[in-house]
């Protein structure tokens, strides 16, 4: 019997779980060989039939340990918390936040040419998402023999683990500090994690950084699973007009800063973004929800973004307006030219640090 994990505190959900093993870029499966030796195993792994399945070939260590129990794992970093996040001269308290998920069960083969031919369709998917080949079919006579003789088996999976270590054993007031440390910080995927960190605990105060008007709450980083709800409050501004959704979507994805504020239930009600190559930023799609404005929020987020770490750092921070020059002017913004220009023209505006 396994026994259950050590502090409950810790404990994450099934789902969370199999979220993790299903992006993970690797899951590593520990079981053993004939003669009874550990065997570890790094492979790329797909959820189906509720099984954790994987390929490999037809002969090898694999095989000798179909029919064991096995045991797999995915890790995924949050962030490294250096000691010196909670106390001046003790190395103790420096740890790592991060998620992580264990599978147990029984190595199986899977047998069934159409099922095998759907798990190497997963797997395709899942590590060539930009697709470019014909589909794998069992039928196919691309692919009949390959399917029918490549190895593919699956951890059948009888009790899964999930565990999430974002600092639930420190108190509240030491949470908010390593928060207000990682936005400090700012290293690639520290303001990821003090997003995930807030997210994960709604009744956590909140640091100076998230400060908003009242009946609403900043959101520091939004995750690729909110991109189409800020692509979809864009979408009706008239400066993306003819845009495609997808097009916006991607551009969202692709910058250095994504932030926005939610309104009591829960609904994205202002968005802004910026683009950052470290000397420069550049600040786009900046827009409050019509039926929330006048209430400070635009300001909020336009305060977040400019302290946002890839944008605080930079030397410029540029944006162009056509109509909220006085708006922008009151947060530092002054116009880079007083060349005349035509009442359509959007005004350029630079904030120097």
């Amino acid at each position: 019997m396994v026994p259950a994990m050590r502090k409950a505190i810790y404990r994450a959900d099934d789902d969370e779980a199999r979220a993790l093993f299903a992006r993970a870029p690797v899951v590593h499966i520990a079981t053993t060989r004939d003669d009874g030796t550990p065997m570890l195993k790094t492979v790329h792994a797909v959820l189906d039939e509720g099984g954790l399945a994987f390929h490999g070939a037809p002969a090898g260590e694999k095989t000798e340990a179909l029919g064991r129990p096995a045991v797999a794992s995915a890790a995924e970093t949050i962030a490294s918390i250096p000691s010196t996040f909670l106390d001046p001269e003790r190395a103790c308290p420096a740890t790592t936040y991060y998620l992580g998920a264990q599978a147990h069960g029984i190595l199986a083969e899977v047998t069934c040419p159409a099922r095998k031919a759907r798990v190497l369709r997963a797997i395709m998917t899942k590590y060539q998402p930009e697709g470019g080949y014909v589909p794998i079919d069992a039928e196919h006579p691309l692919y009949r023999k390959a399917v029918r003789g490549i190895l593919v088996a699956e951890l059948r999976i009888e009790r899964i683990d999930g565990k999430a270590k974002l600092g639930q054993n420190r108190a509240p007031g030491e949470r908010v500090r390593v928060l207000e440390q990682l936005w400090k910080r700012g290293a690639a995927g520290d303001v990821a994690a003090a997003a995930l960190i807030v997210a994960r605990f709604p009744d956590l105060p909140r640091p100076g950084f998230l400060a908003s008007p009242t009946g609403a709450r900043l959101v520091c980083h939004l995750t690729a699973a909110e991109l189409d709800e800020a692509a979809a409050l864009l979408g009706g501004e008239a400066w993306v007009a003819g845009v495609d959704p997808g097009d916006l979507r991607e551009a969202i994805a692709a910058s250095s800063a994504r932030v926005g504020a939610r309104d009591a239930s829960g609904r994205l009600v202002a968005f802004a973004r910026a683009v950052s190559d470290g000397r420069t930023a550049w600040i786009y799609d900046v827009v409050v929800r019509a039926d929330a404005r006048s209430r400070g929020l635009g300001r909020a987020v336009m305060g977040l973004l400019l302290d946002h770490p890839d944008v605080r750092r930079c030397r410029h921070v540029r944006l162009t307006t056509r109509d909220a020059e006085p708006f922008y002017a009151r947060l530092g913004f002054g116009r880079l030219s007083e060349r005349p220009r035509h009442p359509w023209t959007s005004v350029e505006m630079i904030a120097s640090r």
